[in-house]
């Protein structure tokens, strides 16, 4: 293949770049819904669940298994899913750049190895 034909759209869409933001928002929406979801549910149903939600008061200042504490926990949950999620879409894009780079390099010095003995 030279370098002016064009890779077929799914080779294109494989190795595209994740947009940051746009992970971050989808993870933190996901997470912080699902913090708040459960809250709701164990504020509802009572001991056995709230008991062990209310561990999450020692990572999530101002967290609590009651209605307030489900947004302070939808809250948090947003924060911390769209810093994964962000953080998830980075190391990926770098790793991915970084190999095409590193199998590029490689291919143009085996195509170039024996330059000198055709002079």
């Amino acid at each position: 293949m030279t370098q002016n034909e064009e890779l077929p759209r799914s080779v294109q869409l494989a190795f595209a770049p994740l947009h940051k933001a746009a992970l971050g928002v989808a993870c933190g929406v996901a997470f912080g819904s699902l913090i708040c979801l459960i809250t709701i549910v164990g504020a509802v149903r009572g001991a056995p669940l709230a008991t062990s939600l209310a561990l999450l008061s020692e990572y999530l200042a101002g967290y609590s298994v009651t209605a307030i504490g489900a947004a302070i926990g939808l809250a948090w949950g947003f924060l911390i899913g769209f810093v994964v999620g962000w953080f998830f879409a980075f190391m990926r894009n770098f790793i991915l750049a970084a190999s095409v780079f590193w199998l590029r390099t490689r291919a143009e010095l085996q195509a170039t190895r024996d330059f000198l003995d055709h002079i």
